[in-house]
């Protein structure tokens, strides 16, 4: 995802950035839940497919378990009942994270959640409205400001006036397409400098 310096000018919704693991689940109307996977892989979502995850994921063992129990079933709903859906296979990304995560790295000892921030379908990403106002019901990630994309708002979100500890996601529409651009906290990037030294670049936008 690009960084602030491509951003375009222009309206968008900024939602918080969560500082988590990006999982994402795969739905199809006649299967349900199918597969699941990071930004890098896929495994089947069965009991053979979970080992599999777990023993190539360690430390998101509580991913399947969260999802399963918790956001399986409401998805489904809200996606069944969206019908421009009905024939198409979609991809839902989560961010999983607990009170204590920092760059990708989670604590045991946390209580983990799921926060959903996309949702793609064959034509592309949902419209951040349309994410926004078709999946209210549902853990989404929070919306902080909707407005023009500008210079000031870049640098209040660096400043930490948005109350995000990360950052945040903006998201726009231009010639029907989504786009997306990071803006990072500068309090993040002092952490990222304690913790990575000199590869803390790697972490940034």
């Amino acid at each position: 995802m690009p960084g602030s310096g491509d951003a375009p000018l222009s309206n968008c919704i900024a939602f918080e950035k969560y500082d988590g693991t990006n999982i994402h689940w795969v739905w199809e109307p006649m299967l349900g839940w199918y597969t699941f996977g990071t930004r890098r892989d896929r495994f089947d979502l069965d009991a053979k497919g979970i080992v599999e995850f777990d023993s190539a994921h360690p430390g998101l063992e509580d991913c399947t378990d969260i999802f399963l129990n918790t956001l399986a079933e409401p998805l489904s709903a809200v996606l069944s009942r969206l019908k421009f859906y009905d024939s198409e296979e979609l991809i839902v990304f989560t961010e999983f994270l607990g009170d204590n995560s920092f760059a990708g790295k989670h604590k045991s000892s946390d209580v983990k959640r799921l926060v959903i921030i996309d949702l793609q379908t064959a034509s592309g990403f949902l419209s951040p409205e349309r994410f926004v106002n078709d999946l209210a019901e549902l853990p989404i990630a929070r919306a902080v400001y909707r407005g023009k994309l500008t210079g000031k708002f870049a640098e209040d979100v660096r400043m930490g006036r948005f109350g995000v500890a990360e950052g945040v996601v903006c998201k726009g529409e231009a010639q029907g397409k989504v786009w997306m651009v990071k803006i990072k906290t500068n309090a993040y990037m002092l952490r990222l400098k304690e913790a990575f030294a000199d590869r803390w670049e790697e972490y940034w936008e």
